[in-house]
């Protein structure tokens, strides 16, 4: 018992941890390609920003190189030029933003100056000595005592031997250059060989010394992940916690730009991704171990019904065998009640018939009499050699024949046993055959028939059997023809209406259903007893006919008689299979 329970909840916790270490190896994996991405999307950060810093300056480099060739600076020798010389200096000064621009002998002295400041000394500055040296010089530094950062370009300026005479100075306003993207990016910074902080979008960062990143903000660690420097920073609330950092060289301004970005996104999304995957394994897990539990209590359940299954089975096998009997014998009994059903129906379209009978043989009986009287005509008017009257009798005799063919047609398809599958059934065409079976009879009792084919242009397509229909109708029309007897008026109206269910009315002028309930019960008539009229099967019949089409009928009074109204499934044309009848 003891290993059984320990099997049961061993498999469980190795389960766990198994999730748990495939989900620290997809944080991960997650992880490291987030961080890939952002250090793609960080890099073209600080390229950009790079670029901007660099682009700036440049302005100013040229601004140096392109002054220090101007007229007015190439002789200060005498005070009205030097005076000259700083009116044109405060003049570029005031059009570009400089904060100064000076020139300064070759001694170092400066001799003219947009501030009009003269007379200091910039021959130990680094910018200066490598313009004495005919190329350009750069520099940077705080002024004193205003305390402004400021760039430095320093172009040479030669004599007419070609030696150096001196040099112009542009001094650079660097925050005037941090304005345009300060705060627009992630925290950007340019330090200089020294590794301290001169230009960045952050003010706390500013003379913020690398590599030692003392004060604040403060660096506490620096570790490679995925071959990415990860820094966990504290002491600012504008700087990430943990940042990825990115440098470039930029040897154009003598500086290194570097960039820290926030790795909490990547940590979220890759977060994301493990405790997904620990959710979806966790919740496969528990239905799993669900169903193992289901089966161990029904193995357990099953050990214990197998010993009393053996004991009843003998029981059972004799309750099997006794159901197999009975089942045999509902089958029996079901096919008998369904041939008796189709005799039943047949049954009632005979009955229809046989009332149809002495009409039916009326209408055959004249047309047969005429084609005789028409047949001797014939042959009179042939005899006197007169063929235009000939041709005239023979063309009746012909619309006599096709009229005694369109009535025997109409009575041997209602008389047959359909055995056809439901499927497409024109309406109009059924109603049609439907009112010229019963026309002999309704001419007989003298009843008025408001039927119009040629109402209906187009086909209306219902889902039923042909023959089947056909009796349903005829067993309607019939009704009311009987309901109708001894009275003075008799109307029958047949109608179709369309719509998401086909509706034919047929409606009589009789006296009305006497009783509603029991018009559709088997063998119900209001008709005398012994009365040759009807067995009360007609509704009963038609009733399950149109059930077994998926259709419905019903009986109304309408005050001035009674209607009845045939449901019907219309027709789809896709979709729509046929059953079996």
């Amino acid at each position: 018992m003891k290993t059984q329970n320990y099997l049961r909840w061993s498999l469980p916790a190795g389960f766990l941890l198994a999730v748990a270490a495939l989900a620290l190896a997809v944080w991960s994996y997650g992880y490291r390609q987030a961080l890939d991405s952002l250090a793609e999307r960080s890099a073209a950060d600080l390229a950009l920003a790079s670029d901007r810093v660099s682009t700036q300056l440049q302005v100013y480099q040229e601004l140096a190189v392109l002054t220090v060739e101007h007229p007015a600076l190439a002789d200060l020798s005498a005070p009205a030029a030097r005076a000259q010389a700083a009116e044109l200096l405060r003049s570029v000064a005031d059009k570009t933003a400089a904060l100064d621009v000076f020139f300064a002998g070759p001694g170092g002295r400066v001799v003219a100056a947009a501030g009009g400041v003269t007379g200091a000394s910039v021959a130990r500055e680094g910018y200066f000595i490598r313009a004495m040296q005919g190329a350009l010089g750069t520099g940077h530094g705080v002024l004193q005592p205003d305390g402004k950062r400021a760039y430095f370009y320093a172009a040479p300026a030669f004599a007419a031997d070609g030696r150096v005479r001196g040099a112009l100075v542009v001094v650079a306003d660097v925050a005037d250059v941090e304005q345009t993207w300060r705060g627009s990016l992630p925290a950007v910074f340019f330090t200089d060989e020294s590794g301290e902080v001169f230009i960045a979008n952050r003010s706390e960062l500013l003379f913020w010394r690398q590599p030692q990143a003392d004060g604040v903000p403060r660096v506490t660690a620096r570790r490679m992940h995925a071959g990415h420097e990860i820094w966990s920073l504290q002491g600012s609330p504008y700087l990430p916690q943990r940042a990825l950092h990115l440098t470039v060289g930029l040897p154009v301004i003598g500086m290194t730009g570097e960039i820290l970005v926030d790795v909490a996104p990547a940590r979220r999304i890759a977060l994301l991704q493990a405790a997904a995957l620990a959710a979806v394994c966790l919740a496969f897990g528990a239905i799993l171990f669900f169903v193992m539990e289901r089966r161990r209590t029904l193995a357990e359940a099953n050990a214990v019904l197998e010993s009393r299954v053996a004991q009843r089975t003998r029981d059972l096998s004799a309750a099997n065998t006794q159901l197999r009997r009975e089942v045999g014998e509902r089958m029996e009994a079901e096919a008998a009640l369904k041939r008796a059903q189709q005799e039943l129906v047949q049954a009632g379209k005979l009955s229809a018939l046989g009332q149809m009978s002495a009409g039916i043989s009326h209408e055959l009986n004249q047309p047969l009499m005429a084609i005789q009287q028409y047949a001797e005509n014939g042959a009179a008017f042939l005899a006197r050699g007169k063929a235009e009257r000939t041709g005239e009798n023979l063309g009746r005799i012909a619309d006599m024949a096709a009229r005694m063919a369109r009535i025997i047609k109409n009575l041997r398809a209602f008389a047959r046993n359909e055995s056809e599958p439901m499927g497409r059934v024109d309406l109009v065409q059924v109603i049609t055959a439907a009112a010229e079976l019963t026309a002999p009879r309704l001419k007989a009792d003298q009843v008025a028939l408001g039927w119009d084919a040629q109402a209906y242009r187009d086909p209306v397509y219902a889902w039923g059997g042909e023959v089947r229909l056909t009796q349903v109708f005829v067993n309607l029309i019939n009704n009311a023809a009987d309901a109708m007897q001894g009275q003075a008026e008799k109307r029958i109206a047949v109608s179709i209406g369309t719509g998401a269910r086909l509706q034919v009315r047929v409606q009589d002028s009789g006296p009305g259903i006497k009783e509603p309930e029991k018009m559709f019960d088997p063998f119900y008539s209001t008709k005398a007893v012994g009365s040759s009229e009807g067995m009360g099967l007609g509704l009963s019949i038609s009733y399950g006919l149109v059930q077994s089409f998926g259709g419905n009928i019903r009986g109304t009074n309408t005050g001035g008689g009674a209607v009845f109204t045939v449901e019907l499934e219309p027709w789809r044309e896709t979709g729509q299979k046929d059953d079996a009848a």
